[in-house]
């Protein structure tokens, strides 16, 4: 099994997508890129500890490669605006890949260059090297699954579940 950490808007949609996502065994909430230790929600809300809102995602990849998770990331969020997704805005909800070593680097940046003439801005998602991640409290945990009526989940997320579902993954 493989890691990689990515922050595309609000940790709920991201988690959505990739819940659904063959290859992808489990996909965690939670915080990471900022300056403070062990950070919940409500600091991570106020912008100042510098965390962003991702997902850790644990796939297999001799069913799915890390590049088709990224192609999956970039297809599922807007990744040409910075600081907000949607109504979402704020640095917690960046666009960011968080690498693990130098394989993951260097995929994130093949496939950088390669999805971005699908986009007619330029992708301004962060690419860091992954320092801690800090799992989200479990309420946020499979969110989508356990409150579909919510607004927001209808809304934002379920838009995102549809268009994920063109993709030959899902």
């Amino acid at each position: 099994m493989e890691t990689i950490v990515l922050g595309g808007g609000c940790f709920w949609c991201t988690e959505a997508v990739f819940r659904r996502v063959k290859g992808v065994t489990k996909v965690t909430p939670g915080y990471a890129g900022g300056h403070l230790v062990d950070p919940n929600y409500r600091q991570v809300c106020t912008g100042a500890t510098g965390h962003a809102e991702v997902v850790q995602i644990e796939f297999d990849p001799s069913r799915i490669s890390m590049e088709e998770i990224l192609e999956i990331f970039f297809e599922t969020h807007d990744p040409t605006t910075i600081n907000r997704q949607g109504h979402d805005g704020g640095t917690q909800y960046r666009s960011v890949i968080f690498w693990k070593d130098q394989k993951q680097k260097e995929a994130t940046e093949k496939v950088l260059q390669k999805i971005q003439v699908k986009f007619s801005q330029k992708i301004v998602t962060e690419i860091q090297s992954l320092e801690h991640f800090y799992p989200a409290e479990e309420y946020h945990h499979n969110y989508f699954e356990r409150h579909p009526e919510n607004p927001y989940c209808q809304v934002v997320i379920r838009p995102k579940l549809n268009k994920g579902k063109e993709m030959k993954e899902f």
